[in-house]
């Protein structure tokens, strides 16, 4: 995957889903506030991407982020608001790269483009944060893997965070392959979904199945051949555009 600028840091999020407890936060010095709610949110986050949404308190959140619980509950509600606002804080962003990315890349190449190319440019994005974002995207990127294959609430939200960006996407591959059947181009799509989700997770699976001949960690790598291999996945489900006389 070629390379580009290293990703800037991450903007404070909006706020978060879900209802609030009453009260007031305590007094405190500009930017405290803030930086106490950012603690939470790394907190829960790593705790969620290792144990899952149902092995993790809000007890055990509070007591990594050093804070009383019931200031856990005032900025985010219940346990479900935390998750859904750890989910947001990233999802946003890399959300709107991908659709920036495809976008620039349509606009440039026009009639050009290549299903290599757009690849290319919608999957840049997560590699490259997880590459270069710190430990945080890291732990992002296995908490969307862990979400992705949820079978509770995981649907709903990847449907909610990231389904404009892929209906995008799915709109350029129109383009390109205008004559693929849309049950094709989703199967081929939930085929790339559950791909791109593992391999960002880094579960080591890889490394061991091929006695340490790939790695999973090695993302640079992984990213090139999951460009090929997702162009040539969809030319080989939706099927190339007919021969005409």
């Amino acid at each position: 995957m070629s390379e580009t600028n290293a990703p800037k840091t991450a903007p404070a999020p909006g706020p978060a889903p879900g209802p609030a407890k009453r009260g007031r936060p305590p007094k405190a010095k500009d930017g405290v506030v803030g930086d106490t709610r950012e603690s939470i949110l790394d907190a829960a986050e790593d705790l969620f991407s290792k144990h899952g949404f149902y092995g993790v308190t809000i007890r055990e959140v509070a007591r990594e982020a050093g804070v009383d619980t019931a200031l856990v509950h005032y900025y985010f509600g219940a346990k479900r608001g935390l998750f859904d606002a750890v989910f947001l804080r990233r999802a946003a962003i890399w959300n709107n790269e991908r659709v920036e990315a495809i976008n620039r890349y349509a606009k440039a190449e026009g009639a050009n483009m290549t299903l290599e190319g757009l690849f290319e440019a919608f999957l840049r994005p997560p590699f490259q944060w997880s590459l270069k974002g710190g430990p945080g995207w890291k732990h992002y990127a296995a908490l969307v893997a862990q979400t992705n294959a949820n079978p509770t609430f995981g649907g709903e939200t990847m449907a909610r965070y990231y389904d404009p960006a892929i209906r995008r996407l799915i709109e350029l591959i129109k383009q390109i392959l205008p004559h693929a059947q849309d049950v094709d181009l989703y199967w081929a799509y939930h085929n790339l979904s559950g791909a791109l989700t593992l391999t960002l997770g880094e579960t080591g699976r890889l490394d061991r199945l091929s006695n340490g001949l790939c790695r999973s960690g090695d993302l640079e790598t992984a990213g090139d051949y999951m460009v090929r291999f997702a162009a040539a996945g969809f030319r080989a489900v939706c099927g190339e555009a007919p021969a005409t006389d």
